[in-house]
C-alpha cells in the first residue's frame, strides 16, 4: 500500500507532520470515511498544543476503526513484477 505524509504548523506555531496515511482510489469503499476521519484528526491537531511533532495516522486509525475494516484497509497489496 502506498502512503503518503502530511506536515503544517498548528494554531499555536508547532510544526506537526501525519505520517502513514493511506492513498485509495476514489472507488474505493473506505476512501470516503479515510478522508472524514483524517480531516477530523487534522483539525484535532491543529486547534490544540502538543508534546508530540509526528503523528501516525495508521495508529488512530487502529483505534478508531473496527479490527476487520482496519485489516481490509491494510492488507498489502501485491504489485505485480515487484512494480
Amino acid at each position: 500500500m502506498l502512503c503518503k505524509s502530511l506536515e503544517f504548523k498548528n494554531v499555536f506555531g508547532q510544526k506537526i507532520k501525519v505520517i502513514e496515511i493511506p492513498v485509495l482510489e476514489t472507488n474505493n469503499r473506505y476512501y470516503f470515511m479515510i478522508q472524514v476521519r483524517l480531516q477530523m484528526f487534522i483539525s484535532y491537531l491543529y486547534n490544540k498544543p502538543h508534546e508530540k511533532s509526528c503523528y501516525s495516522f495508521r495508529e488512530y486509525l487502529k483505534r478508531k476503526l473496527s479490527w476487520p475494516d482496519y485489516q481490509d484497509l491494510f492488507r498489502m497489496m501485491e504489485f505485480r513484477n515487484n512494480a
